[in-house]
Protein backbone atom coordinates (compact mmCIF):
# COMPACT_ATOMS: atom_id res chain seq x y z
CA UNK A 1 0.00 0.00 0.00
CA UNK A 2 1.35 3.16 -0.82
CA UNK A 3 0.85 6.69 0.51
CA UNK A 4 2.04 9.91 -1.13
CA UNK A 5 2.78 13.04 0.43
CA UNK A 6 3.93 16.57 -1.00
CA UNK A 7 7.18 16.66 -1.77
CA UNK A 8 8.97 19.32 0.27
CA UNK A 9 12.30 20.98 -1.35
CA UNK A 10 12.98 22.79 1.69
CA UNK A 11 13.55 21.23 5.30
CA UNK A 12 14.31 23.65 8.08
CA UNK A 13 15.40 26.32 5.84
CA UNK A 14 17.94 23.56 3.91
CA UNK A 15 17.92 23.15 -0.13
CA UNK A 16 17.33 19.42 -0.25
CA UNK A 17 18.97 18.13 -3.03
CA UNK A 18 15.97 15.11 -3.29
CA UNK A 19 13.54 12.73 -1.43
CA UNK A 20 13.39 9.44 -1.56
CA UNK A 21 10.92 6.82 0.30
CA UNK A 22 11.36 2.89 0.27
CA UNK A 23 8.75 2.83 -2.26
CA UNK A 24 10.22 4.89 -4.82
CA UNK A 25 13.89 3.18 -4.29
CA UNK A 26 12.29 -0.19 -4.54
CA UNK A 27 10.84 1.06 -7.83
CA UNK A 28 14.13 2.52 -9.17
CA UNK A 29 15.85 -1.13 -8.50
CA UNK A 30 12.84 -3.09 -10.18
CA UNK A 31 13.38 -1.02 -13.44
CA UNK A 32 13.87 2.60 -13.84
CA UNK A 33 11.68 3.07 -16.49
CA UNK A 34 8.98 2.01 -13.93
CA UNK A 35 10.14 4.64 -11.48
CA UNK A 36 10.43 7.20 -14.18
CA UNK A 37 6.80 6.63 -15.36
CA UNK A 38 5.38 6.90 -11.77
CA UNK A 39 7.88 9.66 -10.79
CA UNK A 40 8.55 11.75 -13.53
CA UNK A 41 5.25 10.78 -15.98
CA UNK A 42 3.30 10.37 -12.97
CA UNK A 43 1.36 8.15 -15.06
CA UNK A 44 -2.28 7.01 -13.50
CA UNK A 45 -2.20 3.45 -12.66
CA UNK A 46 -5.35 1.36 -11.90
CA UNK A 47 -5.94 0.32 -8.50
CA UNK A 48 -6.29 -3.44 -7.98
CA UNK A 49 -8.68 -5.82 -6.06
CA UNK A 50 -5.16 -7.17 -4.21
CA UNK A 51 -3.80 -3.58 -3.34
CA UNK A 52 -7.48 -2.42 -2.07
CA UNK A 53 -7.50 -5.42 -0.04
CA UNK A 54 -4.45 -4.09 1.90
CA UNK A 55 -5.66 -0.80 2.62
CA UNK A 56 -9.00 -1.81 4.04
CA UNK A 57 -6.79 -4.37 5.94
CA UNK A 58 -4.14 -2.15 7.06
CA UNK A 59 -7.28 0.72 7.98
CA UNK A 60 -8.66 -2.63 10.58
CA UNK A 61 -5.52 -3.22 12.46
CA UNK A 62 -4.63 0.07 12.61
CA UNK A 63 -8.71 0.88 14.16
CA UNK A 64 -8.18 -2.22 16.44
CA UNK A 65 -5.41 -0.67 18.23
CA UNK A 66 -7.97 2.05 19.07
CA UNK A 67 -9.76 -0.65 21.35
CA UNK A 68 -9.02 -1.20 24.35
CA UNK A 69 -6.97 -4.48 25.03
CA UNK A 70 -9.53 -6.93 26.13
CA UNK A 71 -11.29 -6.18 22.85
CA UNK A 72 -8.97 -6.50 20.34
CA UNK A 73 -10.16 -9.94 19.24
CA UNK A 74 -10.90 -11.63 15.66
CA UNK A 75 -14.57 -10.80 15.99
CA UNK A 76 -14.07 -7.08 17.01
CA UNK A 77 -12.08 -7.30 13.69
CA UNK A 78 -14.15 -9.00 11.70
CA UNK A 79 -16.62 -5.82 13.00
CA UNK A 80 -14.22 -3.22 11.85
CA UNK A 81 -14.02 -4.89 8.41
CA UNK A 82 -17.02 -3.14 6.97
CA UNK A 83 -16.70 0.73 8.23
CA UNK A 84 -12.89 0.04 7.29
CA UNK A 85 -13.94 -0.53 3.36
CA UNK A 86 -16.86 1.78 3.78
CA UNK A 87 -14.42 4.64 4.69
CA UNK A 88 -11.90 3.43 1.76
CA UNK A 89 -15.08 3.60 -0.77
CA UNK A 90 -16.07 6.91 0.35
CA UNK A 91 -12.43 8.00 -0.23
CA UNK A 92 -12.26 6.90 -3.43
CA UNK A 93 -15.91 5.44 -4.98
CA UNK A 94 -14.31 4.48 -8.14
CA UNK A 95 -12.98 1.28 -6.59
CA UNK A 96 -16.33 -0.26 -6.74
CA UNK A 97 -16.37 -0.37 -10.45
CA UNK A 98 -13.15 -2.84 -10.41
CA UNK A 99 -15.91 -5.61 -8.77
CA UNK A 100 -18.90 -7.03 -10.44
CA UNK A 101 -18.84 -8.63 -13.40
CA UNK A 102 -15.61 -8.08 -14.73
CA UNK A 103 -14.25 -8.35 -11.24
CA UNK A 104 -14.42 -10.34 -8.26
CA UNK A 105 -17.54 -10.71 -6.48
CA UNK A 106 -17.55 -8.19 -3.77
CA UNK A 107 -18.81 -10.79 -1.06
CA UNK A 108 -15.58 -13.08 -1.48
CA UNK A 109 -13.35 -10.27 -1.86
CA UNK A 110 -14.65 -9.02 1.34
CA UNK A 111 -14.42 -12.80 2.90
CA UNK A 112 -10.54 -12.73 1.49
CA UNK A 113 -10.16 -9.90 4.06
CA UNK A 114 -11.58 -11.11 7.00
CA UNK A 115 -9.04 -14.24 6.57
CA UNK A 116 -6.08 -12.02 5.51
CA UNK A 117 -7.50 -10.39 9.64
CA UNK A 118 -7.58 -14.33 11.05
CA UNK A 119 -4.32 -14.91 9.93
CA UNK A 120 -3.03 -11.98 11.73
CA UNK A 121 -4.33 -12.99 15.28
CA UNK A 122 -2.68 -16.34 14.80
CA UNK A 123 0.78 -14.51 14.53
CA UNK A 124 0.18 -11.88 16.86
CA UNK A 125 -1.72 -11.35 20.33
CA UNK A 126 -3.14 -7.61 19.99
CA UNK A 127 -4.23 -7.66 23.69
CA UNK A 128 -0.59 -8.27 24.47
CA UNK A 129 0.79 -5.07 22.26
CA UNK A 130 0.62 -1.48 22.94
CA UNK A 131 1.68 0.18 20.55
CA UNK A 132 3.88 3.37 20.57
CA UNK A 133 3.67 4.60 16.91
CA UNK A 134 1.02 3.48 13.97
CA UNK A 135 1.08 4.97 10.80
CA UNK A 136 3.85 6.91 11.54
CA UNK A 137 4.88 9.52 9.05
CA UNK A 138 9.07 9.99 9.46
CA UNK A 139 11.95 11.69 7.84
CA UNK A 140 15.32 12.04 7.75
CA UNK A 141 18.06 14.85 6.07
CA UNK A 142 21.20 13.28 5.33
CA UNK A 143 24.26 14.97 5.06
CA UNK A 144 24.44 15.25 1.38
CA UNK A 145 20.77 16.75 1.80
CA UNK A 146 18.88 14.10 0.70
CA UNK A 147 15.80 13.57 2.05
CA UNK A 148 14.54 9.99 3.42
CA UNK A 149 10.81 9.23 4.35
CA UNK A 150 7.87 6.99 4.48
CA UNK A 151 5.41 5.90 6.65
CA UNK A 152 6.09 3.38 9.64
CA UNK A 153 2.80 1.06 10.00
CA UNK A 154 3.85 0.66 13.70
CA UNK A 155 6.47 0.72 16.14
CA UNK A 156 6.81 -0.88 19.50
CA UNK A 157 8.93 0.01 22.62
CA UNK A 158 9.57 -1.94 25.02
CA UNK A 159 9.56 -1.41 29.04
CA UNK A 160 13.33 -1.98 28.84
CA UNK A 161 13.46 0.48 25.75
CA UNK A 162 14.31 -1.67 22.62
CA UNK A 163 12.43 -0.91 19.61
CA UNK A 164 10.30 -3.03 17.50
CA UNK A 165 9.99 -1.79 13.44
CA UNK A 166 6.28 -3.81 12.37
CA UNK A 167 5.25 -3.82 8.87
CA UNK A 168 2.00 -5.99 7.47
CA UNK A 169 2.10 -7.08 3.81
CA UNK A 170 -1.20 -9.33 2.85
CA UNK A 171 0.53 -10.61 0.36
CA UNK A 172 2.53 -14.22 0.68
CA UNK A 173 6.16 -14.01 2.49
CA UNK A 174 9.01 -13.88 -0.53
CA UNK A 175 11.35 -16.65 -0.81
CA UNK A 176 14.49 -16.75 0.72
CA UNK A 177 16.69 -15.81 -1.81
CA UNK A 178 14.44 -11.89 -2.46
CA UNK A 179 14.25 -11.81 1.74
CA UNK A 180 17.19 -9.31 1.40
CA UNK A 181 14.85 -7.19 -0.88
CA UNK A 182 11.81 -7.18 1.28
CA UNK A 183 14.40 -6.14 4.19
CA UNK A 184 15.67 -3.09 2.40
CA UNK A 185 12.20 -1.41 3.21
CA UNK A 186 12.56 -2.11 6.62
CA UNK A 187 16.03 -0.65 6.62
CA UNK A 188 15.53 2.23 5.29
CA UNK A 189 12.87 2.44 7.82
CA UNK A 190 15.42 1.67 10.22
CA UNK A 191 18.30 4.41 9.52
CA UNK A 192 15.66 7.14 9.60
CA UNK A 193 15.01 6.35 13.13
CA UNK A 194 18.45 6.02 13.82
CA UNK A 195 19.13 9.50 12.09
CA UNK A 196 16.24 10.99 14.21
CA UNK A 197 16.27 9.11 17.47
CA UNK A 198 20.14 7.68 17.91
CA UNK A 199 18.61 4.64 18.40
CA UNK A 200 19.43 1.43 16.28
CA UNK A 201 15.45 -0.31 16.16
CA UNK A 202 16.62 -4.13 17.88
CA UNK A 203 14.29 -6.21 15.80
CA UNK A 204 12.69 -5.33 12.17
CA UNK A 205 9.35 -7.53 11.53
CA UNK A 206 7.23 -8.37 8.38
CA UNK A 207 4.21 -9.83 9.13
CA UNK A 208 2.63 -11.29 6.06
CA UNK A 209 -0.75 -12.29 6.16
CA UNK A 210 -1.31 -13.83 3.03
CA UNK A 211 1.37 -16.92 3.78
CA UNK A 212 0.84 -16.40 7.68
CA UNK A 213 4.83 -16.16 8.40
CA UNK A 214 7.14 -13.58 10.19
CA UNK A 215 10.27 -12.28 8.43
CA UNK A 216 12.44 -10.91 11.39
CA UNK A 217 15.61 -9.34 11.28
CA UNK A 218 18.38 -7.73 14.40
CA UNK A 219 20.12 -4.78 12.36
CA UNK A 220 23.19 -3.01 14.02
CA UNK A 221 25.09 0.52 13.32
CA UNK A 222 26.90 -1.64 10.06
CA UNK A 223 23.82 -2.31 8.58
CA UNK A 224 22.34 1.05 8.47
CA UNK A 225 25.28 2.73 7.37
CA UNK A 226 25.73 0.06 4.58
CA UNK A 227 22.00 0.66 4.02
CA UNK A 228 22.92 4.58 4.24
CA UNK A 229 25.47 4.06 1.48
CA UNK A 230 23.05 2.20 -0.52
CA UNK A 231 20.39 4.93 -0.95
CA UNK A 232 23.22 7.53 -1.66
CA UNK A 233 24.66 5.20 -4.32
CA UNK A 234 20.58 4.55 -6.09
CA UNK A 235 20.22 8.43 -5.77
CA UNK A 236 23.38 8.87 -7.90
CA UNK A 237 22.03 6.62 -10.14
CA UNK A 238 18.49 8.34 -10.56
CA UNK A 239 20.52 11.97 -11.05
CA UNK A 240 21.83 10.36 -13.74
CA UNK A 241 19.31 8.78 -15.51
CA UNK A 242 17.49 12.64 -14.81
CA UNK A 243 20.49 14.47 -16.31
CA UNK A 244 20.70 11.87 -19.22
CA UNK A 245 17.17 10.92 -20.02
CA UNK A 246 18.45 7.29 -20.12
CA UNK A 247 15.64 5.46 -18.51
CA UNK A 248 16.43 1.70 -19.43
CA UNK A 249 13.56 -0.81 -18.34
CA UNK A 250 14.80 -3.87 -16.59
CA UNK A 251 12.48 -6.75 -17.52
CA UNK A 252 11.87 -9.49 -14.80
CA UNK A 253 9.30 -11.61 -13.75
CA UNK A 254 7.61 -8.31 -11.80
CA UNK A 255 6.99 -6.83 -15.63
CA UNK A 256 3.68 -9.14 -15.52
CA UNK A 257 2.05 -6.70 -12.55
CA UNK A 258 3.10 -3.52 -14.12
CA UNK A 259 0.47 -1.23 -15.50
CA UNK A 260 2.85 0.09 -18.36
CA UNK A 261 3.42 -3.17 -20.54
CA UNK A 262 1.61 -1.27 -23.53
CA UNK A 263 4.33 2.01 -23.10
CA UNK A 264 7.81 -0.32 -22.46
CA UNK A 265 9.83 -0.95 -25.86
CA UNK A 266 10.55 -4.26 -23.79
CA UNK A 267 6.73 -5.12 -24.96
CA UNK A 268 6.82 -3.33 -28.12
CA UNK A 269 6.04 0.20 -26.59
CA UNK A 270 7.19 3.88 -26.88
CA UNK A 271 7.27 5.84 -23.57
CA UNK A 272 5.50 9.05 -23.89
CA UNK A 273 8.56 12.27 -24.39
CA UNK A 274 9.86 13.61 -21.27
CA UNK A 275 7.87 16.40 -19.58
CA UNK A 276 10.01 19.51 -19.66
CA UNK A 277 10.47 20.61 -16.16
CA UNK A 278 12.06 23.91 -14.69
CA UNK A 279 13.92 22.05 -11.88
CA UNK A 280 14.49 18.59 -11.12
CA UNK A 281 11.42 16.52 -9.74
CA UNK A 282 11.73 15.29 -6.30
CA UNK A 283 10.49 11.61 -5.27
CA UNK A 284 7.75 11.53 -3.42
CA UNK A 285 7.40 9.66 -0.29
CA UNK A 286 5.34 6.03 -0.33
CA UNK A 287 4.10 3.25 1.65
CA UNK A 288 3.86 -0.44 0.70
Amino acid sequence: MTQDVEPRTVVDGIDVVGSLSPSRAGDFMTCPLLYRFRTVDRLPEPSSPDAVRGTVVHKVLEDLFDLPAAHRTPEQAADLLHPAWESVLEADPAIAEMFGPEGPEIGAWLGSCRTSLEQYFRLEDPTRLEPAERELYVETLLESKLLLRGFVDRIDVAPTGEVRVVDYKTGKAPHPAFEAKALFQMKFYALVLWRTRGVVPTMLQLIYLGSGELLRYRPDEADLRATERKVEALWKAIRLAHETGDWRPRRSALCGWCAHQALCPEFGGTPPALPVLETEPVSPAGRS
